[in-house]
């Protein structure tokens, strides 16, 4: 009969629920496991499991950057320049912003794009009808980490979002934009990666031709993408080594290069070089920032990734490991090219001493199948996040560990993401076009971040405004001129991941619209316990014998399905239990603080909030989870009459029933309207995982109910 449409993990808010302060509290109560390790061991551990999935496309960046310059005619002091702008463009937008900066403003340790919209909703109202689940505690608000306090432009900044329904869909909007974008990055990335390091071949065998490079990296890509299944630490456990080795390699590689062609490279650390280096070259250094780019792709995954991790475990990778191991390898293709300028086209292979050359093929292919890994990840966590919003068509997520709520996979988006990739590396055959479209929307995350970044500063931080203009500022300025030098690659391939960003960007723009629609149908039409005591105490409505669990959001009321119900089957049954399912960012919920329940009116109706961890097996088939409920309810009997009526109703027996709504939109809706919502979205909608699908009750037993919404 098609997907039914009720939701997992309902909106918060509204007076039917838990209050979201005593659920954090749940939270945080159970979340104390008892640790193998120490945490500085465990942070260790993390960091080192990070190598393998969070630095593989940022560590490998070394084996693209120069050869992507096409600069001919080098002379020593351009070769120093552009050095020196490897180098402080890693410092200053990797090490600085990201490392020191934006992993601070993670969301109950998730991170991304979605994870600064968590942190903004929180402690902002939203009004607008066009926005994704509100997430705002008023316990967070009072939190230490949050601060108080703040001056005019802080308040002037709160005031005008809170006010400005526009303000707030442009937000929503910017969102979604640079979530699409990471997907699609997380579709090109593999490609390009895998392509890059197997064209190396190429150099010391005229026999293998394009074509056997972009069949090997089809089928190294789609092993890539199976072992997805075997979750983040068992990737991590063969990845990791393997990034250990190329970062080490590359350190004793660079310090060599360095050492033997030019131990001078090294006053690079000067910025008066990239000053230098720009007067002289004009245009032509302008041009070059685009392939300078190249060396930061993949500091986006470093925040997308944080929920596989934690903040201080990537910090310390970074820091201690990359940053270094990068910084020298650069230095050490610098070096190397003072001396062999021809070689640039070639720069990292070329580099490489003859005795370590093969060796070093076989541990940057590999790293380059690492590379792809942070991306995937990425997209894992970040369609996650989507889904907790309820801005993503429903698709399985799968948690592959059982102390980290963060390491996630997704089969759907994985496949997805393989044919999309595959496509790419056939499509376009390893060619140059392929080339120029990486790293080309990363630098619009970038942007959205540092602007998301900021709102956070002002409104939550409230950070003094000198410190956040001195934040904002300089880092819009940075990544506004990388911006402009990749425009240029937008007409000889750049446009592809666009076009991979906005195929996501219709689909969840779709869905999002559908979804708020239905949720201000629903408050617009809910029913109030005054009209449920109506409706049941009339004549035409009988009574029998037994229990219903109905399962419905009752996050913002009682929804009008419930009345559909009951005037089309003039038919209850003396016990109703409104079930909303909720699940938890833990790993289980003990049985004693499963179950939340309370009364609707005084006509035998109830409601009951199921909790779940990510871990908990939701089966509520047994007649012990039904005598659960039963003894849960009994406790809020008024009097020994409603007692023996649940008593009776659980001898007696028992149905589920699910409810699935349909949209139309109605004919004086516009053509978009239309096309979207009897449409698009309702494609989505069929074709996208049920609500309670991972739900185990009886099908014998089980009734669907639809309605049809006209919006």
């Amino acid at each position: 009969m098609g997907s039914i449409e009720l939701e997992i993990g309902g909106r918060s808010g509204g007076d039917l629920t838990l209050p979201r302060e005593e659920e954090i509290g749940v939270v945080a109560a159970i979340s104390t496991v008892e640790k193998e390790y120490p945490a500085a061991m465990q942070t260790i551990f993390l960091a080192y499991q990070s190598l393998g999935i969070v630095y593989g496309d940022l560590g490998t960046s070394p084996v693209n950057v120069f050869s992507a310059t096409n600069l001919t005619n080098l002379s020593e002091d351009d070769l120093i320049g552009t050095l020196s702008l490897i180098m402080w463009t890693l410092t200053i937008v990797v090490l600085i912003k990201y490392v020191f900066i934006v992993l601070q403003a993670n969301d109950h340790g998730e991170g991304g794009t979605f994870a600064l919209y968590s942190c903004i909703r929180r402690h902002i109202k939203f009004h607008s009808k066009f926005s994704v689940q509100t997430t705002r505690s008023e316990s967070d608000v009072k939190t230490v980490h949050y601060g108080r306090g703040g001056g005019l432009l802080t308040s002037k900044t709160k005031e005008f979002l809170e006010k400005n329904p526009n303000a707030q869909n442009c937000l929503t909007v910017l969102v979604l934009i640079g979530t699409c974008m990471v997907i699609g990055d997380g579709a090109l990335t593999p490609a390009t990666c895998v392509l890059s390091a197997l064209q190396g071949i190429q150099s010391r065998s005229t026999k293998i031709t394009q074509d056997h490079v972009v069949w090997i990296s089809v089928v190294l890509l789609i092993a890539l993408f199976a072992f997805q299944s075997c979750g983040t630490s068992k990737v991590s456990f063969l990845f990791s080594p393997i990034m250990l080795i190329w970062f080490a390699t590359n350190v004793s590689i660079g310090i060599y290069n360095i050492r033997k062609h030019h131990p001078s490279v090294i006053k690079a650390v000067s910025p008066h070089y990239i000053v230098k280096f720009f007067l002289r070259n004009g245009k032509t250094a302008w041009d070059l920032l685009g392939s300078v780019f190249l060396g930061i792709t993949g500091a986006e995954a470093m925040f997308a990734d944080l929920g596989h991790f934690n903040k201080r475990a990537i910090q310390l990778a970074f820091s201690s490991v990359v940053y270094p191991s990068l910084i020298l390898s650069y230095a050490g293709e610098t070096a190397y090219l003072v001396k062999n300028p021809e070689k640039i086209t070639d720069a990292y292979y070329s580099s490489l001493p003859n005795r370590v050359y093969w060796p070093m093929f076989v541990i940057s292919t590999l790293a380059a199948i690492v590379a792809s890994q942070s991306m995937i990840s990425a997209s894992f966590s970040i369609v996650k996040q989507s889904l907790a919003f309820d801005c993503f068509p429903r698709v399985n997520i799968i948690h592959t560990s059982s102390e980290h709520e963060g390491q996630v996979y997704s089969p759907e988006i994985n496949y997805l993401l393989m044919l999309l990739t595959v496509g790419l590396v056939v499509g376009f055959q390893g060619g140059v076009q392929l080339a120029n479209a990486y790293g080309v929307v990363v630098i619009w995350v970038m942007i959205i971040t540092t602007f998301l970044t900021t709102i956070v500063m002002l409104v939550i931080w409230k950070t003094r405004v000198v410190l956040v203009l001195c934040f904002f500022f300089p880092y819009i300025i940075i990544e506004g001129i990388f911006m402009t030098s990749l425009l240029n690659k937008i007409p000889q391939g750049g446009w592809v991941p666009f076009a991979i960003s906005a195929f996501f960007l219709a689909v969840m723009l779709s869905w999002t619209y559908g979804r708020s629609k239905k949720t201000d149908y629903e408050s617009k039409n809910k029913m109030s316990t005054q009209e449920l005591d109506q409706i049941l105490s009339s004549n035409s409505v009988h009574r029998t014998r037994g229990t219903c669990f109905f399962f419905a959001d009752l996050a913002n009321g009682i929804p009008p399905i419930i009345r559909h119900y009951i005037q089309h089957t003039n038919s209850v049954r003396e016990v109703v239990v409104l079930v909303t399912i909720r699940i938890l960012p833990i790993k289980t919920v003990p049985p004693q603080e499963r179950l939340n329940v309370g009364k609707l009116g005084h006509g035998g109706i109830y409601r009951c909030l199921v909790r779940f961890g990510f871990n908990d097996s939701q089966e509520m088939e047994g007649v012990d989870y039904v005598a659960l409920i039963i003894a849960k309810l009994q406790e809020l009997a008024d009097d020994s009459d409603e007692l023996r009526m649940l008593e009776s109703a659980a001898r007696d027996e028992v149905v589920f029933v699910v409810g699935r709504t349909i949209l139309k939109a109605n004919r004086d809706g516009g053509i978009l309207a239309r096309l979207t919502t009897d449409h698009i979205y309702r494609f989505l909608q069929k074709n996208s995982r049920s609500a309670i699908s991972t739900l185990r009750i009886p099908h014998e037993k089980t009734l669907q109910v639809g309605m049809l919404y006209e919006i």
